[in-house]
């Protein structure tokens, strides 16, 4: 193109024409309209006009034209029949190249393992029939973000008269952490890795369970609650006595009783009828008396200590339930306002005061139907005075507003707020 548009250029003395090409019209030989009286008479056959310019075409160009396109399509044919010639050959070779490729894939893997494992200090696991003995072990992911900050190495033993661990302890305090690391100490051990722990005795599991963290289904109309159920089905449902279950605070998701009910009843099941590995985390506290009732289930919890009023978490697993939760105190950590930390302290003190929780009495005829079931009486029905107290006008409107209330619909948060609404109604 450049050697004909030369070519063009000294035959016809008009330095600014062009050779060109486009999809449309193929090659041209475009000259101004001011340059249109040089051109030879006859030679030049018109093919376009612009605003500036016209665009011709010569019996030299149609021939080269002709040439370049043939040429091209001869490329395109040469080229497939040379891919398909290529395609044939490789043909015979594809068992011998997908077994190098397997090799090296095993040997890539193999090599990343070994890499890790002296980079990070990892130990070579042993298996065992039933026995867990994790001898500090660490969160391999946890552990490398951390980079400076020294990480806390836990221990963790299960075996014979030991399947279920119940953890207790307060948020942030690493018991998520603990059920991840020995779910993955497991799962490298079983792939052929060195494991992040200073001795690791693991059995083989056949499969891993989780319910961890909150996630929603919205689109297809499931809440985080019913997402958490269906986990926890999935487990029941499938485990075996060989598999590893990791349930993290089951049955939050709903009202307290409702849920420490659901959670009972879970360990219970997976205790009785599966019997697999299991760590349930739970801040329950009522549900570590089930230690005197399962003999397989053992509690467990993590340090914690309280240092000038706040909490110190030491992220150390030891053996036995939680003392007291610290609840508050995570609040206090978030920054809360200062009235309404010390408000639920106040609070607090006046449920511990008060006992954990009311006796329900038992009732002696059933009650009328009704749409809504009644909400049960705060006060204990057996122990009456001999004769009612004389209440104020303002007095009787706040008790009949606070029998009223459905506390076991309402959230902590909005249960705090009635509760001071109907306080400053008395002053």
């Amino acid at each position: 193109g450049a050697r004909l548009e030369q070519q063009e250029r000294e035959y016809t003395g008009i330095r600014s024409l062009k050779v060109g090409f486009n999809k449309v019209f193929g090659y041209y030989i475009e000259v101004t309209k001011a340059n249109l009286h040089l051109l030879e008479e006859g030679r030049y056959e018109r093919k376009q006009t612009l605003t500036n310019a016209e665009r011709y075409i010569t019996p030299e160009l149609k021939e080269k034209e002709a040439l370049i396109l043939e040429a091209e399509n001869n490329i395109c044919e040469l080229e497939y029949e040379l891919f398909t010639e290529l395609r044939e050959k490789v043909k015979r070779y594809i068992p011998r190249l997908q077994q190098l490729a397997k090799q090296m894939s095993e040997l890539d893997a193999l090599q990343c393992f070994a890499t890790i494992s002296e980079n990070r200090h990892y130990t070579k696991p042993e298996f065992s029939e039933d026995e867990v003995e994790v001898i500090e072990g660490r969160h391999p992911v946890v552990e490398k973000v951390m980079d400076s900050q020294e990480y806390v190495p836990n221990n963790c033993m299960m075996g014979d008269n030991r399947q279920m661990l119940l953890i207790t302890g307060p948020n942030m305090s690493g018991k998520s952490t603990y059920m991840r690391q020995i779910a993955l100490i497991s799962i490298m051990a079983q792939i052929g890795c060195f494991v992040p722990a200073k001795k690791a005795v693991l059995p083989i599991f056949d499969q891993i369970f989780t319910r961890i963290g909150a996630a929603d289904d919205l689109i297809s109309g499931q809440s985080t609650f019913m997402v958490e159920m269906l986990e926890a089905k999935n487990a029941i449902v499938n485990a075996t006595k060989n598999s590893l279950i990791l349930f993290d605070e089951i049955g939050r998701g709903t009202s307290t009783y409702d849920g420490m009910a659901l959670a009972q009843a879970i360990i219970e099941y997976v205790h009785d009828h599966i019997g697999a590995k299991t760590l349930f985390s739970t801040h329950y506290h009522e549900l570590t008396v089930l230690e005197d009732k399962l003999h397989q289930l053992k509690n467990v919890h993590v340090r914690a200590e309280e240092y000038n009023g706040t909490v110190v978490f030491l992220h150390q697993i030891k053996e036995g339930a939680a003392d007291k939760s610290y609840g508050i105190h995570v609040a206090q950590l978030a920054e809360l306002p200062e009235d309404l930390i010390s408000r639920a302290q106040d609070i607090l003190k006046e449920l511990e005061h008060s006992g954990n929780k009311p006796e329900v009495p038992v009732q002696k005829q059933k009650p009328e139907v009704k749409e809504e079931p009644a909400q049960l009486s705060f006060f204990d029905e057996t122990e009456k005075p001999a004769e009612a107290p004389k209440l104020s006008k303002k007095e009787k409107q706040v008790l009949d507003a606070f029998k009223s209330l459905n506390i076991l619909d309402m959230t902590p948060l909005e249960a705090m707020n009635e509760m001071y609404k109907l306080q400053k109604k008395l002053h």
